[in-house]
């Protein structure tokens, strides 16, 4: 249950639509569900406005839909992240789940309802320096719209070409806030940090040979920026970064 929903409940409380006492039922399953393998928090789109995100890796197929069937129980959007081959087998088998592939993302709509809310807010821009870099750009992406995002991506401006990206320069102003995805030596968002007046989210990927360390080099040189006012989450972190844009973007200016 969302904040919408429970000011809707209270109003036909108000109303006399609903009993007092039926809307105290429902109130009392909003902390969370004991599925035994899982305490599913359906309380975090109350506290946030942002229902649980569900990160698949470890877990079984069966716990993947017994969590998500959880949430849509209460008229709650599904993302889960890092969804092994097994785990979308199982997922597709719940109505409305899609598959999105490169992001390695399966969202579940409640029946009736769109695959991503309408998005309100700015938007979420989202670069990539290499098309290598698009699986975790693409879970930037999925997890950003299915926050209620509007999104524009932005691929293969890396710095080895900056034409690519001082071509693109009035994409990026546009957006509210940007996530920028880069492996190597990690150099692209202190690039367009010193171009744009907007919050950047930098996101270091494991792309790059032997000595960019699966991410670290990246990761250290973003830490290291010379741009002020750049943001850094974890190596390969797409769904971290586009959480926090979303939190920029509704905090935002209309």
């Amino acid at each position: 249950m969302e904040r919408r929903a429970i000011g809707e409940l209270l109003e036909r409380v108000a109303s006399g639509e609903v009993a007092a006492d039926e809307a105290a039922a429902h109130l009392a399953e909003l902390p969370f569900v004991d599925a035994g393998f899982a305490r599913v928090d359906t309380h975090r789109a109350v506290r946030r406005g942002i229902p649980e995100v569900v990160l698949g890796l470890g877990k079984t197929p069966e716990q993947l839909v017994g969590i998500s069937r959880a949430l849509l129980a209460r008229g709650q959007r599904v993302l889960v992240t890092r969804v092994e081959p097994a785990g979308v087998e199982a997922m597709l088998e719940l109505p409305g789940a899609v598959h999105h592939d490169v992001a390695r993302c399966v969202t579940v709509a409640p029946e009736g309802e769109p695959v991503f809310p309408e998005p309100t807010g700015g938007t979420v821009g989202i670069v990539t320096a290499g098309t290598s870099d698009l699986p975790v750009a693409e879970e930037a992406r999925v997890s950003a719209e299915a926050l209620g995002n509007r999104v524009d991506l932005i691929v293969d401006v890396g710095v080895a070409g900056l034409h690519r990206l001082l071509a693109v320069r009035d994409r990026l102003q546009e957006a509210r806030v940007l996530v920028v995805v880069a492996g190597m030596e990690g150099a692209l968002p202190s690039v367009v940090a010193g171009l744009v007046d907007r919050p950047v989210i930098a996101v270091p990927t494991s792309i790059g040979y032997g000595a960019a360390f699966e991410g670290m080099a990246a990761l250290l040189g973003m830490l290291s920026s010379c741009s002020a006012g750049v943001t850094v989450v974890n190596i390969d972190n797409g769904f971290g970064a586009a959480f926090a844009a979303t939190l920029m973007n509704r905090l935002g200016p209309a």
